[in-house]
């Protein structure tokens, strides 16, 4: 089996090479643009679009028992949150989600390479971010920490201290729900164990 990783997230090649798969990085050209759509579907159609894009460059080349995986996550507050354009945006979106519960949605999204075959799931967690003070989201952010993470926080990084609890799968919020791709591939008859 191949595995072929449609993202260059240091957060997702982190959890799959914990899970000790063998895969490559190809990352996807695929343009996020917000559209309007509900945040599941958002996440389920960024994902797919993310699979898509490097099945489509790749597919001449694919083994056949390679497995494109697509993945996309949003952090959900009344409003869809990704990632911080600026550090204002940081800093509005932290203060958003102070003393507050937030959904972090992903969505994933696997393509067969030998048949085209696609299955795609999500997964929602609940995160409750303490109070924060102007001064720690401003320390935080010139940490250069949240530039690149949805809703301007990294769980597994110094973002843990704004966190007071999860509701649901960590790896989720992290950027790859874990339990969604074994159970994806599971239905490709492939177990991961």
């Amino acid at each position: 089996m191949n595995i072929v990783l449609a993202s260059n997230s240091p957060r997702r090649r982190e959890i799959l090479s914990q899970l000790n798969i063998s895969f490559e990085v190809v990352p996807s050209d695929f343009e996020e643009t917000l559209i309007n759509m509900e945040p599941i579907a958002l996440v389920e159609h960024f994902a797919y679009m993310k699979a898509l894009d490097v099945f489509v460059r790749l597919k001449n080349n694919l083994a056949e028992d390679t497995y494109v995986i697509g993945s996309d996550t949003i952090v959900y507050c009344g409003e869809i949150m990704g990632k911080p354009k600026s550090d204002e945006d940081a800093f509005k979106m932290l203060k958003a989600l102070s003393n507050k519960e937030h959904q972090v949605i992903s969505g994933l999204s696997v393509i067969q390479g030998s048949t085209g075959k696609v299955i795609t799931m999500h997964e929602s967690t609940k995160v409750w971010i303490r109070e924060l003070g102007d001064r720690e989201i401003m320390n935080y952010i010139s940490s250069g920490e949240p530039c690149d993470k949805a809703g301007a926080y990294a769980i597994q990084g110094i973002g843990s201290l704004f966190v007071e609890k999860i509701q649901g799968c960590y790896f989720n919020v992290v950027g790859l729900p874990v339990n969604k791709l074994f159970r994806i591939m599971k239905q490709f008859d492939i177990n991961l164990i």
